[in-house]
């Protein structure tokens, strides 16, 4: 098959996942803030919200082995990637142990004088954390499976278990609705079983179906490619644990100044970035293994194609839920949940933003991983990273206001982007020139129309009903005709019309049998 229709192909799987996904968790937050409340809700994404950042640590950490795993098969060497796995295996069992002991140690300093929690909570958020824990370390030691589907680009299987964590995930929130007693206990320790139990079927279907994954050791020891994989998986768990401190540190920070109602109004924001962000998460998880194996297999041309397509693409799929979303959050706040979090809107837009700017530069950061030796690049991107919080801490000693956290993390990202175009630069043979035609000049055109004529439709109807329908009519045509027309190359609008031509004339033939 070739490498574009296996995309396509993958792809399909993924949107089919999204689709059940998206909705299933979209009403599954509805049901846990309406039973938890919002106090408790806010403690959860408080105490418990670094479990929803256990998925982003896992394909963070999994990127490191997919890497050598894809690389190694853009070689066509099948028998490293036997080694890879079993250094995979050891490397992340003891990076697990090691986790769990710092969190044990980062507990006692959160739970004596940093969380701003009622005392009479406190023994609910503690099994909440302590449930987040275990639920780490399973986690981190499944990390090599993970890759090993990614690499072989499995994207079905994937799926299926996506859907299944999903349908798990609603049925704890169904049953905390009919459980009398402490519910945010019961339901820190549910959430925290679900990735066991998805995590253990991914093991067992990887061990009987992928010959790589057997583990042994001893008869597949490398101390050369140990010593390769140890420091760049040291490096990329460098910028992974300060990315995912960075979103979990900033829920510290908002609540040891403004308290958990901010929280559940942070809680809020994420679940629709995160649920938005899906469409481009797709792609960028079914185009990652093949920029890296076009690298190993040396097509440098091939790999900054993939880089730059896939970087505009993502672009375009947040940008078209981006757009009506963010002009219409709170009319969609309000007929999605009975009581609106204060700051959730505000906390929503500002998310947006800053989505906009970090996520559509990925396949940079993909292609600058498969060169290797990213320890410069890593310590960089750490810092900003980090940056945020201790500019929100300062802006919230000065008396600034929430949401201006959120302002922090749009300038650091901003900051992040550009450090990653340098190195992109420096590492894959290109120029700012290339760059600035091929990705940012059609981007930039395409989100200035795209928000500009919706924006302006929603400020002059006054009929509610009316704006809503007539911002997202607008911003879809508006949204179609600046990427057709500014957005793609003369090679990527003949495909589309063919795609486009050979749909209609299959209907046509089915039509007419």
């Amino acid at each position: 098959m070739s490498t574009s229709k296996r995309i396509i192909k993958n792809t399909g799987f993924l949107y089919a996942k999204m689709g059940i996904t998206m909705f299933i968790s979209l009403y599954t937050t509805r049901l846990i803030l309406n039973s938890l409340g919002a106090s408790d809700f806010g403690i959860f994404n408080l105490v418990g919200g670094a479990i929803a950042m256990l998925g982003f640590l896992n394909a963070a950490m999994a990127g490191a082995t997919q890497r050598f795993m894809s690389y190694s098969k853009g070689e066509g060497d099948e028998e490293k990637l036997k080694k890879i796995f079993n250094i995979s295996f050891l490397l992340h069992l003891g990076i697990s142990f090691l986790l769990g002991i710092a969190l044990v140690i980062v507990g006692y300093f959160f739970f004596n004088g940093i969380l701003n929690i009622a005392p009479e909570r406190i023994y609910a958020a503690k099994v909440v954390y302590g449930s987040l824990i275990v639920s780490t370390m399973f986690t981190v030691m499944s990390v090599p499976y993970d890759a090993v589907l990614n690499a072989r680009e499995n994207m079905l299987y994937y799926s299926i278990v996506g859907i299944i964590e999903s349908l798990l995930k609603l049925g704890v929130a169904i049953f905390i609705i009919y459980y009398a007693g402490d519910k945010l206990v019961l339901y820190g320790i549910l959430m925290a079983c679900i990735p066991l139990i998805t995590l253990s079927i991914m093991r067992i279907y990887t061990h009987r179906n992928y010959e790589e994954c057997v583990i042994s050791p001893k008869k597949y020891w490398d101390k050369a490619l140990m010593k390769e994989m140890t420091g760049f998986a040291g490096w990329n768990l460098l910028g992974s644990s300060t990315s995912m401190a960075s979103q979990y540190g900033q829920g510290i920070v908002m609540n040891y100044f403004f308290g958990t109602i901010v929280n559940a109004s942070q809680g809020i924001a994420n679940q629709i970035s995160g649920q938005l962000g899906v469409f481009s998460a797709v792609l960028m998880k079914a185009l990652s293994p093949v920029i890296t194996k076009q690298e190993g297999a040396g097509n440098n041309e091939m790999m900054k194609l993939a880089v730059f397509t896939g970087s505009k693409f993502i672009f375009y799929l947040r940008l078209v839920l981006y757009v009506p979303f963010f002009i219409l959050m709170e009319e969609i706040f309000a007929l999605w949940l009975t009581n609106v979090p204060l700051y959730a809107v505000i906390f929503g837009r500002l998310l947006l933003i800053r989505d906009l700017i970090e996520h559509p530069f990925s396949p940079f950061n993909t292609a600058i991983y498969a060169k290797g030796n990213i320890r410069k690049f890593q310590i960089y991107t750490s810092f900003f990273n980090l940056m945020p919080l201790g500019l929100g801490f300062l802006l919230f000693t000065l008396k600034f206001g929430p949401e201006y956290i959120y302002v922090a993390f749009i300038f650091s990202m901003f900051l992040k982007t550009l450090i990653t175009l340098l190195f992109y630069k420096e590492k894959c043979d290109s120029n700012f020139d290339e760059i600035f035609k091929n990705v940012l000049k059609p981007i930039s055109i395409v989100g200035v129309i795209s928000f500009l004529f919706p924006l302006l439709v929603y400020l002059n109807i006054e009929e509610k009903l009316l704006k809503i329908i007539m911002t997202i009519f607008v911003s879809i045509i508006s949204y179609i005709f600046s990427v057709y027309l500014y957005g793609l190359r003369i090679e990527e609008r003949k495909k589309i019309k063919d795609l486009i031509n050979n749909f209609i004339y299959r209907l046509k033939n089915k039509l007419t049998i």
